[in-house]
């Protein structure tokens, strides 16, 4: 759930600002480094998209006391290379050993072994898939080189283009990083939801701070409805209502704004205006019941 953003703007915003313009990148440096400040100790792993994969910023993720395993895409023409071999005492050390093959000379490779595994895949259902991997040093001139593990994953059906994916921490299980990978889809998922049914990217303020708090607190609001409704699904007996086109077996976001509007609106528990005797309904209470349920549901 969200839990910490950062505004970024775009680099024509600096034009007329004496302030220095911030990549993705670096704000994504500092915010995981927040974050490791506010818990320095525990294992944290970050999944990120192809914007994220800049080797400043996976080589600033492993130099941090409690290092931070980094997960993302990785090019299929990454210059990847052998481990640098160990210092001989003269010159310089060398920073990376052999160059190896690209990672798309290693998919369409007959020499390559696949080897098939089951993961959970988006529709959080188990799918047979293809891997490889190894370790490497991923390295460019004038950059620090990054070790890693990569990971090649190919649907061998043919319905999902193959990926690759790398890992900060070249000890993870491939399996684990492409299971991490994969739950990258709930923050996908996220965005929709808040854009759906919350307004984010679509309010309208003048005002930089207004700019600046509206969607931390609309996310925030996100991640209050989520908790909220989850204590009342485990103390009360809620009901998932039911697609038209699908079924439903798990609640949705909608679900859970509709029984934390429920528990807020409804007339008995909130809208009471006697202490001790009901308000009188000049309607049948099953269709009072009926209206606020409804109102409940409106996006």
């Amino acid at each position: 759930m969200p839990f910490l953003t950062v505004l970024a703007p775009s680099e024509g915003y600096y034009e007329t600002s004496v302030r220095r313009h911030k990549t993705l990148t670096d704000w994504a440096r500092q915010m995981i480094f927040q974050l490791r400040r506010w818990i320095p100790h525990r294992p944290l792993v970050v999944v990120a998209d192809y914007s994220y994969a800049v080797l400043e910023l996976l080589h600033a993720c492993q130099q941090l006391a409690h290092p931070v395993t980094l997960i993302t895409r990785l090019r299929l023409d990454a210059a990847l290379y052998e481990p640098a071999p160990p210092y001989s005492g003269k010159g310089r050390p060398r920073k990376k050993g052999q160059r190896l093959p690209t990672l798309e000379a290693v998919l369409n490779s007959a020499q390559t072994v696949w080897q098939t595994v089951t993961v959970t895949w988006y529709d959080q259902h188990p799918r047979t898939m293809e891997i490889v991997s190894h370790t490497a040093v991923w390295y460019h001139p004038g950059k620090p080189p990054v070790p890693l593990r990569w990971v090649l994953v190919r649907d061998p059906q043919g319905e999902y283009e193959t990926i690759a994916l790398l890992a900060t921490d070249p000890d993870l299980a491939p399996i684990q990083i492409v299971n991490w990978f994969v739950q990258r889809w709930r923050l996908e998922v996220t965005f929709e939801e808040v854009r759906m049914h919350l307004g984010v990217e679509t309010q309208r303020q003048w005002s930089d701070k207004a700019i600046a708090r509206t969607t931390p607190a609309l996310l925030g609001l996100f991640s209050w409805i989520t908790l909220a409704a989850h204590l009342l699904a485990q103390q009360h007996q809620v009901t998932v209502r039911q697609a038209a086109w699908y079924v439903k077996v798990h609640p949705t976001f909608s679900d859970a704004i509709s029984w934390v509007r429920q528990a807020l609106w409804f007339p008995t528990a909130t809208f009471c205006m006697s202490p001790r005797e009901s308000d009188m309904v000049k309607i049948p209470r099953s269709l009072l019941d009926r209206l606020v349920d409804t109102v409940c549901y409106a996006t």
